[in-house]
């Protein structure tokens, strides 16, 4: 098993998100993972960096931490071909340390081009061709890909890395978790679902199993609570609305009803260990290996503090 921290780009500056990764690397996590937004999921938090200018900082002020991106959508706010150039480079900056994690996207990031945003049919699909097309840029040569959505023309990537990086593709469903199979090399999930690692590895999927651990750390259960509540109560509303609504003060509506209970029954809250070791113990045995705790809680250092002293080991016994 492989212990991740995730960095809340939507909470805090670029800066404050490369400390937090330099002290994640000493803290004795594996890797870092960085959601790639262009809005924060509420105006409270106040915060959306570029994540690739954030990663390629990290990459070259770290030395053994893995990377990944948690999730792009590499099919409408970007093009396939950007992604696969960006991603190529993070691995070669990262000497190999860095995992391209991919999703659908939701609309809160990808309308802001004036793209639109179609159906969840239309949004799978155009994901399945992106996914196309950077495995054709990473073949080497000039390539070119003609497909309902999106195109390529005549275009190659000249700086590739000697190990292309993992793909980790998100899924929600089992149609999501079969392309992680035949068009990526690894799985990303937010929930400990068995039949998602079912629907990847009965496809052939072989690779990385990435899970999302929702936790608040506080010194107590009760101002942990309240600090998640207040930033990322959004995270409550579940997936069809998460992908769906376009801007901050819209879930800042859709999350209005949910309350500290509603958080607390979510999140793993508190100083108290064991809830973590026995809520990351739903993942492992669902079948994820590569665990990432994503800390809503007050006090980011203090939180890495708990991790490196009384959490830690008692995950990795």
């Amino acid at each position: 098993m492989r212990l991740g921290y995730k960095l809340a780009a939507e909470a805090f500056d670029p800066k404050e998100l490369v400390r937090q990764a330099i002290r994640a690397e000493e803290a004795g996590f594996d890797f870092v993972e960085i959601s790639d937004h262009y809005h924060p999921w509420l105006d409270v938090q106040g915060h959306s960096p570029f994540a690739w200018n954030v990663l390629s900082a990290i990459a070259v002020q770290t030395r053994t931490l893995g990377l990944a991106t948690g999730v792009t959508c590499p099919s409408v706010r970007y093009h396939p071909a950007i992604i696969a150039q960006a991603a190529a480079t993070l691995a070669i900056l990262s000497d190999g340390r860095f995992t391209l994690g991919v999703g659908s996207g939701e609309r809160l990031n990808e309308h802001v081009v004036g793209q639109g945003f179609g159906s969840v049919a239309e949004r799978h699909e155009r994901l399945r061709e992106a996914l196309e097309i950077i495995s054709l840029l990473w073949e080497g040569g000039y390539r070119s890909y003609q497909g309902k959505y999106l195109q390529l023309e005549d275009a190659r990537v000249f700086d590739l890395p000697e190990e292309l990086p993992t793909i980790a593709v998100a899924a929600g469903g089992r149609r999501a978790a079969e392309l992680a199979a035949t068009h990526g090399t690894g799985l990303f999930a937010t929930e400990p679902r068995a039949d998602l690692v079912e629907a990847f590895t009965g496809k052939g999927g072989q690779g990385p199993k990435y899970a999302e651990v929702p936790v608040a750390w506080a010194p107590t259960a009760d101002a942990a609570v309240t600090e998640a509540h207040r930033t990322t109560r959004w995270a409550v509303t579940g997936w069809k609305v998460m992908s769906e609504l376009p801007n901050p003060v819209n879930f800042e509506a859709a999350a209005a009803t949910v309350t500290e209970d509603d958080v607390r029954a979510m999140f793993v809250a508190g100083p108290d260990p064991e809830p973590y070791v026995a809520k990351v113990r739903e993942y492992t045995e669902a079948g994820y290996d590569h665990i990432v705790l994503m800390n809503a809680g007050p006090d980011p250092d203090g939180f890495l503090d708990f991790f490196a002293k009384e959490l830690r080991g008692r995950l990795t016994r």
